[in-house]
């Protein structure tokens, strides 16, 4: 199958409203990933627009733990509607975290740290993810390399953000209830994917607990919160109480900045 210059060489994922696909450009023979949005009516502009923004995210970024996205695409039909956006992305061979069951402690430190880097980048540049997650993180099969996916969520601080959205098992509790995106709330979802990885279980669910009774509070957080090493007691305790600050109920008990968190995972690597 032949999309335009690309031959279509397998499907990498599916959604709703988009398709992302592995392709080989002709002319150079190189691999990507072609995610294929479609819009259906005047309804689904919302994903048009998702879409334009994933890419001008994208070209505020350069790094190497961070997913490039090199191209975007409108297609038209005969009235000159947009119909389907393609956004021509980096391919990277591998699995995300969400699939990889068995990582060693130390491996999963390097990929922690690695993620902590990508993140401080972004933040430098006064954006913040908003998603981070397992299955939003990439593990290079060649190079062991890692990659943050996706910035679909990702807010610029000073644009209007609208609704704030994000993946309820990994969002803050400011998320949930006051609608915050910032540098604090990328670090407690960081630790909320730390959390998942090292004990195959989830924190506290701050959007569950909203819907359910109304508070969040940090008395009601603490009685439903577990200790990494109650599932896992292998775990060094330098790299549990790092984890434990992160998904710390109040903000201002969380590292300040993300280059902490980063520097703290090599400190405890080394």
């Amino acid at each position: 199958m032949e999309i335009g210059k690309f031959h279509v060489l397998g499907t990498l994922g599916s959604g709703a409203h988009s398709t992302i696909l592995h392709v080989r450009r002709a002319d150079d023979a190189r691999h990507y990933a072609l995610k294929v949005v479609k819009i259906a009516s005047a309804g689904e502009r919302k994903f048009l627009e998702q879409a334009r923004h994933e890419f001008a995210v994208a070209q505020k970024l350069d790094h190497p733990n961070l997913v490039k996205i090199y191209a975007l695409e409108a297609q038209r039909d005969w009235l000159f509607r947009i119909r389907k956006i393609h956004l021509l992305i980096e391919y990277v061979p591998g699995k995300t975290l969400d699939t990889l069951q068995q990582l060693p402690i130390s491996r999963l430190l390097e990929v922690f740290e690695k993620v902590a880097a990508g993140l401080v980048h972004m933040h430098r540049r006064s954006i913040f993810h908003a998603d981070v997650k397992p299955n939003n993180i990439i593990l290079n099969d060649r190079d062991g390399e890692v990659k943050i996916l996706d910035y679909g969520l990702a807010w610029i601080k000073g644009e209007d953000k609208g609704r704030v959205q994000g993946t309820p098992e990994y969002m803050a509790p400011e998320q949930v209830s006051q609608r915050v995106v910032n540098e604090r709330t990328d670090i407690y979802n960081l630790g909320a994917t730390m959390y998942r990885m090292l004990t195959w279980h989830l924190p506290p669910n701050a959007l569950k607990a909203a819907r359910d009774s109304n508070l969040i509070d940090a008395q009601t957080w603490k009685l439903a919160f577990r200790p990494i090493q109650d599932f896992n007691p292998n775990a060094p305790a330098e790299l549990c109480e790092l984890v434990h600050r992160c998904l710390s109920f109040s903000a201002n008990d969380r590292p300040a900045r993300m280059v902490d968190v980063q520097e703290a995972l090599a400190q405890i690597a080394r």
